[in-house]
């Protein structure tokens, strides 16, 4: 039995010179778009990143975040973990501000409040059994926000762990996307 590609004639070899010539009258009619495109991606990822949450703390999952924008009470928030619990140091959190300085924490009991509006139950230990520690309490200072989301296994300024987030520690403003 013949093999019948054995016999059929090369229908294309591959000619670099002409390749070349396509590809640079290619580059001369798109390279503007491209180049545009990248530098967009560039300012882009200079100025803005996104923020995906993983937990059910908050009714969003992705955000988009404008890093360097200070956000304001009610507004989201990314920022990066300082270290500890069930989280490496660096992870990017998204919160809620309901606090900023000059505010005043209380608490009673485990409920705590800013500003006399209360803002969540600090539960005693976390799903895996482990003792919480209860956040701090009296006037945000300056440079620091009192985080929180509204589910209540939310890992916030409630607790110990995350306490109230420092200047520092943001990245910028989020933005819900979706």
């Amino acid at each position: 039995m013949r093999y019948l590609f054995l016999h059929r004639p090369l229908l294309h070899r591959f000619d670099q010179e002409s390749f070349q010539v396509r590809l640079r009258e290619h580059l001369r009619r798109r390279g503007i778009a491209y180049l545009l495109l990248l530098l967009g991606a560039a300012l882009f990822q200079a100025h803005f990143g996104l923020g995906l949450n993983a937990s059910p703390s908050l009714p969003y999952r992705l955000f988009l975040i404008h890093k360097g924008e200070l956000p304001q009470r009610g507004q989201y928030v990314a920022f990066r973990w300082p270290g500890g619990g069930p989280y490496r140091s660096g992870v990017t959190f998204v919160k809620l501000v309901a606090g900023v300085a000059g505010d005043t924490v209380t608490r009673a009991n485990r409920d705590y409040f800013v500003n006399g509006v209360h803002v969540g139950q600090a539960k005693s230990v976390s799903r895996q059994g482990v003792p919480l520690g209860l956040g701090p309490t009296g006037v945000l200072p300056a440079g620091h926000y009192y985080v929180r989301a509204p589910h209540p296994e939310s890992l916030d300024s409630r607790y110990r762990l995350t306490g109230w987030v420092s200047q520092t520690q943001i990245i910028g403003r989020a933005y819900a996307l979706f």
